[in-house]
């Protein structure tokens, strides 16, 4: 309640004051040693040890869970209110009546001070800053309030976040103590998270004629990223040059060549025709088998026993 003392005057706990503050109650701190200013208070206590906590005195069995203990509570408060009081000489629960309408109401949500420091997760990023340091929380919670706070302490120290929604409260994130400038996340906090490795891309066209260049197939993707690696000049026109030439000679035939190309790392101007040319180039080749023979044939000896007519013999 008192954090320290100023002049005799007692400063209150900030927390305390925001606890109080927000069921309508006001905090009136007592003198120390001074039983006169919180008689109620300890009264109050007195009296619950004494008939509600289980005693030789009071024969009341133990208790096997809180909810006996609510119950307890409820129904000495229940015996006690309805009997004259010996001071007021009226009954506590006519007096209630007349007080309610000055009290304030309970609210429907409870007091978050117990969760932590409130924190707005940001609209675009699953990130929220406790102590210098940023914690990930999962991203269905974009735009919305959660609860950071420290659990113990050392090496064992973690960091709690905790969500109050309709259901109540929720632990939505767990982490070690994190340092500022190294974040503490969890990949699950980020949907469709794939982990990115330097030097992989994938192309994605930003224009019609890239876009007519990657329809071509994979041997296109994999000459764009073989090209791009080594400083290839003058890419935008060789590939406007292979579309020319998918149109013309076939997309199969130019993306088998693109593919050779990249493996081959052939990017100079005109290396692209001169791979189609050689594909087309290609001869047959002939194998021996058991029906074939790799000799020459003697149907051209025909030709040998054929009549010719000489010219005497041609009648004029």
């Amino acid at each position: 309640m008192t954090v320290s003392h100023v002049a005799g005057v007692p400063v209150r706990n900030l927390q305390t004051v925001d606890f109080a503050r927000y069921y309508g109650v006001t905090v009136l701190t007592c003198q120390p040693a001074d039983p006169a200013s919180k008689g109620g208070v300890e009264n109050a206590v007195r009296v619950a040890k004494a008939d509600i906590v289980p005693k030789d005195t009071n024969l009341r069995e133990a208790y096997g869970s809180f909810a006996e203990v609510e119950a307890a509570c409820e129904e000495f408060m229940a015996h006690i209110n309805a009997r004259e009081h010996r001071a007021t000489k009226r009954k506590p629960a006519a007096m209630l009546a007349e007080e309610v309408l000055r009290l304030h109401g309970v609210p429907d949500e409870a007091h978050t001070v117990s969760f932590g420091l409130a924190r707005i997760v940001p609209q675009n990023t699953p990130m929220v800053t406790f102590n210098n340091a940023m914690y990930s929380v999962p991203s269905h919670l974009l735009g919305q309030r959660v609860f950071v706070r420290s659990h113990g302490a050392g090496p064992d120290e973690k960091v709690v976040i905790v969500h109050h929604g309709p259901a109540g409260p929720v632990e939505v994130a767990r982490h070690g103590k994190a340092r500022p400038g190294s974040p503490a996340i969890n990949d699950e906090h980020f949907p469709g998270y794939v982990q990115k490795i330097p030097g992989d891309y994938t192309p994605r066209a930003r224009t019609g004629a890239e876009a007519e260049f990657l329809a071509i197939g994979a041997g296109a993707i994999a000459w764009l990223k073989e090209a791009a690696a080594i400083g290839t000049a003058r890419m935008n026109q060789k590939m406007a040059e292979a579309v020319s030439l998918a149109k013309i000679a076939g997309v199969i035939e130019v993306d088998r060549a693109l593919g050779t190309a990249a493996i081959h790392g052939r990017f100079a101007h005109g290396d692209l025709s001169s791979i189609l040319q050689a594909g087309r180039a290609s001869t047959t080749t002939h194998v021996a088998s058991e029906d074939a023979s790799l000799t020459q044939g003697t149907s051209a000896w025909a030709a040998i026993t054929t009549t010719t007519a000489t010219m005497s013999e041609v009648k004029p």
